[in-house]
């Protein structure tokens, strides 16, 4: 028994990961985005088509790790000084759009469709949520996520996705089941919630924050992976054993965690969970749709996804205006954030389970949802033409905001320290990254932000801002960099100009097919300000000084030609000025002498 229980978990796990990979790459190749590839992966193989893998309840409930773990990196995404700078969009533009659209849904739900009053509400409350699971991909690659019309579909998104828990008491509150009934009232709730938050406030700055700086004295890697993953299932699970949302726990979570050090190493770190674990909930999404009922009311799923189309795209649209964005950039809001999105399905198995809704009714709308989600790609691929404005040669375009980081300094040392302050003096904004903790720690201590993670990791660059960053500078001690790895880099960022601190000659030779703009090496100009100061120290003429530079550097450039030309660093050795020079292209040998 325990082997074919074993064999029929990797047998499930080969179909749904097999079937998932095809429906993905070809929906990515359609312009159709992952989360509707793993929505019709997730019905082929489920009882209603081919009936390959079963269960769905179960995977449903495991999968649901990546709604909380997608929560934790929204809550690291939240720092307090973008809150700040979010305000007015996070909480006067998102709460309009939710409770708006809600409203709107709502009546159309009770007037049109004769839904009761507590069924109709559980139903517009999930319809009014948009995908961020589809929408933020889409303004990532198309270069728009940190231009305002990015920011404020952001801060719409991320209202969204903190209205989840308010949203989910409120189900509770209406339900019909007796043994969700029998829970503890509102006010003991409210009591919880906040002494919840309050503790893992607590937890955050006296037990997380410094494991997490032990773990990185460390550098055991794999321990950084577990505590990341130990820290969002137990802020979870305190919140489930509290009968709290699973979800704020982990978002509480991820803001204590925001302006720490270690933010952007736990992204990275997290990121590939939730990526495979919200990929398996739609998988379980698309499992549980009742193909069936949706089979005998086609219109109704048609005309509802339509309905919600057409009611949320214009009631963004109208809110848009009234914060005073341009029409075009309004209509283009409403049409990106006009599908259902994945906590949509969380409500509707709330409300389905406090006896709200019929199991038919959330199969329906799981459908509505997905048709939604579906069409996004098409509407905003058939409306680019009206939705741009035209080109105004002498007007302002939309680029990036000016807090955004235009540098990514890997390695605050020494070095390091020096191309920060220089960059920081004339105005660029940076982004600073390095993996020993003590000078992370004496760095904050002069008010400098550094934060811990290996900057030689694509997927840490990545959550670092390297795919909006104009340069990435590696100033990193000792010979840690080759042309393959920069090869690499310039592939994933290929916007960036990358510029390498080399060791040695040595450093050099091995990086001369690398894709660096420049590499440095880390000691030449130093030394020679040395040599010149200590001439000028013996009164030689500037010159007389001048002119030993230009030798020594017009033969340390032949010599390093020569050198990468024969791969051998013994190449051109007669190059090397071994004696004092005496003829009269050197220094006068009555006034001193230069090697």
């Amino acid at each position: 028994m325990e082997h074919a229980a074993d064999g029929s978990l990797l047998r499930d796990g080969f179909i749904l990961l097999g079937f998932a990979l095809a429906f993905v790459l070809l929906f990515r190749r359609l312009g159709l985005g992952a989360t509707l590839g793993y929505l019709v992966a997730g019905a082929v193989v489920g009882p209603h088509v081919l009936g390959l893998v079963g269960d769905a309840e179960a995977k449903l409930g495991f999968a649901e790790l990546g709604i909380t773990m997608l929560l934790f990196i929204v809550g690291l995404e939240l720092s307090p000084a973008k809150l700040w700078r979010l305000k007015e969009d996070i909480f006067a533009l998102g709460t309009l759009q939710v409770l708006a659209c809600g409203a709107a849904i709502t009546a159309i739900l009770a007037l049109v469709a004769q839904f009761s009053v507590p069924a109709a509400l559980a139903l517009g409350m999930p319809l009014a949520l948009s995908s961020t699971a589809q929408v933020l991909p889409m303004l990532q690659s198309a270069g728009r996520l940190r231009t305002p019309f990015g920011e404020r579909a952001f801060s719409i998104l991320l209202f969204q996705d903190l209205s989840i828990i308010p949203m989910i008491t409120i189900i509770a509150a209406m339900s019909r089941n007796s043994a969700q009934v029998g829970g503890p009232s509102g006010w003991l709730l409210a009591l919880y919630t906040v002494l919840a938050v309050a503790g893992l406030i607590a937890a955050g700055r006296f037990v997380l924050a410094p494991l997490f700086r032990w773990i990185g004295n460390l550098g055991e890697r794999e321990m950084f992976v577990f505590a990341a993953l130990f820290t969002v299932i137990a802020s979870a699970a305190l919140m489930e054993l509290l009968g709290l949302s699973t979800a704020l726990g982990a978002f509480v979570a991820g803001v204590m965690l925001a302006d720490s050090p270690y933010r952007h190493e736990l992204e990275a770190d997290v990121e590939p969970f939730r990526s495979i674990l919200l990929g398996l909930f739609f998988l379980a999404v698309g499992m549980m749709l009742d193909l069936s009922a949706i089979a005998e009311r086609p219109l109704f799923v048609a005309g509802m996804a339509a309905a919600l189309i057409v009611t949320k795209a214009s009631v963004i649209f109208i809110i848009g205006r009234a914060f005073r964005m341009p029409w075009r950039p309004a209509l283009g809001l409403g049409l990106l954030l006009s599908q259902g999105g994945e906590f949509g399905f969380v409500l509707l198995g709330q409300a389905q389970s406090g006896l709200l809704i019929a199991p038919e009714a959330a199969s329906l709308f799981g459908a509505v949802i997905t048709l939604s989600m579906a069409t996004t790609p098409f509407l905003m691929m058939a409306t680019r033409a009206f939705r741009e404005a035209p080109i105004d040669s002498h007007g302002e375009r939309d680029g990036p905001k000016a807090d955004g980081a235009n540098a990514l300094i890997v390695g605050y040392g020494r070095f390091g320290q020096t191309v920060a302050q220089m960059l920081m003096a004339s105005g660029v904004p940076v982004t600073l990254i390095d993996s020993d903790i003590e000078m992370i720690d004496v760095a904050a201590e002069f008010g400098a932000k550094v934060y811990f993670g290996d900057g030689t990791r694509l997927d840490l660059l990545r959550q670092a801002g390297a795919s909006e960053a104009e340069l990435i500078l590696f100033c990193i001690d000792g010979d840690q960099i080759d042309a393959g790895w920069l090869e690499s880099v310039h592939e994933a960022f290929p916007n960036a100009a990358v510029y390498v601190r080399a060791f040695d000659r040595r450093a050099l030779i091995k990086l001369k097919n690398g894709p660096a703009r420049y590499v440095v090496r880390e000691v030449l100009e130093s030394a020679v300000k040395m040599a010149r100061l200590a001439m000028q120290g013996l009164h030689i003429s500037t010159e007389q000084i001048d002119r030993a530079e230009d030798m020594y550097r017009s033969r340390d450039r032949e010599r390093l030609r020569l050198q990468i030309e024969a791969g051998d660093i013994r190449a051109a050795r007669e190059r090397i000025i071994t004696q004092t020079e005496r003829d009269t292209t050197a220094i006068n040998p009555g006034t001193g002498a230069a090697t």
